[in-house]
């Protein structure tokens, strides 16, 4: 067995580990028992001497976004197939070959469905930190065995939805569906079923995170943008946005601040960019004017314009 670290002063072992300072020091009478420790935190420093040559002491930090998390090795490069012989050449090809083969069903299944993800990510414009969160909720799904019977696109595509929706990256299953070719209905079905078997407790998702994309693609000003939040966070209150679909009624009441400001748009326009029917428009923008009493201002603005 390891022998007990004591103070050499008083003898007793309750010790503090102090890793930012490399100390450890005795909590009864503050001797400093050592201060030689290593230090277990990361360097990513690049050190470079007088020749160019690199001196780092550590690799590239870990991601989920890679199959081998970033940490597995390879035999040699294509490149370097010049550099040797015929000899060489051929048992060079056959490792290669072999390394590829040997790999478990999970890091084959990785290989593919990491390299969707970030084509998704990428299309989608979702940011990096999104990603690896995705990345982290695929790989427990696979470890779990929750991709059994189902496309990897599916659940790459649910797994991508639940990462957005933790974070609350505003990003809706019918852009999910059109990037990856999945049915909405399939992604939708997928991610919950993986959220309800991993315990990912997510909160339902705010119609005013939609309210700053929407205005953008509609060319709108910050006027009509802050209406719109204004507009939201009302009914909020008034819990008139429980119930209905967080873009509907995001894009009801940025058609509402619309007419108020004067920065018109149709129906049509407004529903193309959100994703929804004009119908589902036309509702919640009746339920907005009715309960929050906003015919009034539509109608100042409409006698200013003539």
């Amino acid at each position: 067995m390891r022998p007990i670290k004591r103070c050499s002063e008083c003898g007793s072992t309750n010790l503090f580990i102090n890793r930012e300072k490399g100390e450890i020091t005795c909590r009864d009478c503050g001797l400093v028992v050592e201060d030689k420790m290593i230090d277990h935190g990361q360097d990513w420093r690049d050190f470079e001497d007088d020749n160019g040559v690199s001196r780092r002491r550590t690799g590239s930090p870990m991601t989920n976004t890679q199959f081998d998390q970033g940490l597995g090795t390879s035999i040699g490069q294509s490149a370097d197939l010049s550099k040797l012989g015929s000899k060489s050449r051929y048992k060079f090809m056959r490792l290669k070959k072999w390394q590829d083969r040997v790999g478990t069903a999970i890091e084959r299944n990785l290989k593919l469905s990491l390299s969707e993800l970030k084509r998704l990510s990428s299309y989608l414009k979702i940011s990096r930190g999104v990603e690896e969160e995705a990345a982290r909720i695929y790989r427990q799904a696979v470890q779990r065995g929750l991709v059994r019977g189902r496309s990897m696109e599916s659940v790459v595509a649910g797994t991508l939805y639940a990462a957005c929706r933790r974070h609350e990256v505003p990003r809706t299953l019918d852009e999910l569906s059109g990037a990856s070719g999945i049915e909405k209905k399939e992604i939708g079905r997928t991610y919950r079923f993986i959220a309800r078997e991993l315990g990912i407790s997510i909160l339902p998702s705010n119609p005013i995170d939609y309210i700053a994309r929407f205005a953008s693609s509609l060319k709108l000003g910050p006027e009509t943008q802050s209406k719109a939040v204004e507009i939201l966070d009302i009914a909020q209150k008034k819990e008139i946005t429980s119930g209905k679909g967080p873009t509907g009624i995001a894009a009801a009441a940025l058609y509402v601040s619309t007419l108020i400001n004067g920065e018109k748009r149709t129906q049509r326009e407004v529903a193309d960019v959100a994703g929804v029917t004009e119908v589902t428009i036309r509702n919640r923008y009746k339920e907005l004017l009715e309960k929050l009493k906003l015919g009034k201002k539509i109608k100042k603005q409409k006698k200013k314009r003539f």
